[in-house]
């Protein structure tokens, strides 16, 4: 039997079932933290002086808010929302225990990212809705969010990329996934094939996301 056909009778199961927990933290994280970072994003924006709904004690508040979870990384912050972690979920360890971290630390560069885009739509666009009368709400979902389509997506793209990594570090306190594969296996036990192993599927990960992201970005400007 060849050492690759040894590699993968002994290892190909764990792989898998870490890369399918890799999958659930970067799927349910995302789709909580777009929830909460795209209004976010949406709030700094409107909010922000000369916009429609300014209001300083608002814009202060978020931006500082976003500020000081972007400042704290990701381990640190791991670590330090323990008890708030342990509270809404019940536990700290495994994909459900880490769920709550990789939010809160991916919810805010959304927004962030979100303001951005949003930002590079033309104020003339707007303000020609305005005048015609169109309402706040009219104007975020059929001008704001339309024409920074291709913006958003780049955002997200390098969100889920990030995230990744996130869950990465995760690994190495219990979550589960490649990090926990890489960390336990690969550093702990020196077994190298598994170290190159995860790399290598991290890199394809994070390649394939990118090129999907590049892509639908610029198909959805062209229209």
């Amino acid at each position: 039997m060849s050492r690759f056909e040894q590699f993968t009778n002994q290892w190909l199961p764990i792989i898998g079932e870490s890369v399918i927990e890799t999958f659930q933290m970067v799927g349910i994280s995302l789709f909580f933290s777009i929830i909460i970072g795209i209004p976010l994003g949406i709030l700094i924006v409107l909010t922000r002086p000369g916009q429609a709904l300014q209001n300083a004690v608002i814009y202060q508040v978020s931006n500082l808010l976003i500020n000081i979870i972007r400042s704290i990384p990701f381990i640190i912050l791991l670590f330090f929302i323990l008890p708030f972690t342990k509270f809404i979920v019940g536990t700290t360890i495994g994909v459900k225990g880490v769920i709550v971290p990789l939010v809160i630390y991916t919810a805010p560069y959304i927004a962030r990212l979100m303001e951005s885009a949003l930002l590079e739509v033309q104020n003339g666009v707007i303000e020609a809705y305005t005048a015609m009368g169109i309402k706040t709400p009219s104007i975020i979902w059929h001008v704001l969010l339309r024409e920074a389509r291709p913006s958003i997506i780049l955002g997200l793209t390098i969100s889920t990329v990030g995230l990744i990594g996130a869950t990465a570090m995760a690994g190495m306190v219990g979550a589960g996934g490649l990090g926990d594969l890489a960390y336990r296996f690969g550093h702990l036990r020196y077994e190298e094939d598994i170290m190159y192993a995860t790399v290598l599927i991290l890199i394809i990960l994070v390649q394939g996301i990118q090129s999907i992201g590049n892509r639908l970005a610029a198909r959805i400007k062209k229209d």
